[in-house]
C-alpha cells in the first residue's frame, strides 16, 4: 500500500506497524459539544442498536465516567472483534480473560471499542485497534 498526495508524487510506504491504533475521543467531543450547544438532538445521537445495548447490559465493562448526554447513566464499554475464523457479526467477549485471548490469536483481528449509555442510548466508537496476528522473534508484530 502506499500513499501519495498528488497523482505524480513519489510514492512513499505506509507504516506497517499493526500495533498502531485509531483513537476517536476529539470526534466525540465535538459531538458532546454540538447536543450542548443545542445543534444536535439528543435523539439524534441517542439512537443505539438494540444489539449493541443487549451487549452493553450484559457483557459490557463498567467505568465511572457518567453519560455526557443524559447525565444520569455510567457509560459502559463494549468491545467487538472481527478477523478471520470469527462470525460475520464479530464477537463480543464477555470477559477480560476472553478478549485477551482473541487479542492473542495467531490470525490478526480488529477490535473496536465503543462507550455505551444503556440508560439513554448514547453511543459512540472510542477507538479501534488492530491484534493478534503473526510475532517476530523481539516479541514485537510483524508489519503486514
Amino acid at each position: 500500500m502506499s500513499v501519495t498526495s498528488e497523482p505524480r508524487a513519489s510514492r512513499r510506504a505506509v507504516n506497517g506497524d499493526i500495533s498502531a491504533q485509531v483513537e476517536y475521543r476529539l470526534v466525540r467531543n465535538a459531538a458532546v459539544r454540538e447536543v450542548q450547544r443545542g445543534k444536535t438532538q439528543k435523539i439524534d445521537v441517542c439512537d443505539a442498536h438494540p444489539e449493541l445495548l443487549r451487549a452493553a447490559r450484559n457483557v459490557g465493562r463498567p467505568t465511572k465516567e457518567r453519560c455526557p448526554i443524559c447525565d444520569d447513566g455510567r457509560l459502559v464499554k463494549v468491545t467487538f472483534v472481527f478477523g478471520a475464523k470469527l462470525p460475520a457479526g464479530g464477537r463480543c467477549p464477555g470477559t477480560v480473560a476472553e478478549l485477551n485471548a482473541l487479542r492473542r490469536r495467531p490470525e490478526p483481528v480488529l477490535c473496536y471499542e465503543v462507550e455505551v449509555c444503556p440508560d439513554c442510548a448514547w453511543h459512540h466508537l472510542m477507538r479501534k485497534y488492530p491484534a493478534g496476528g503473526p510475532k517476530s522473534k523481539g516479541g514485537r508484530k510483524v508489519a503486514q
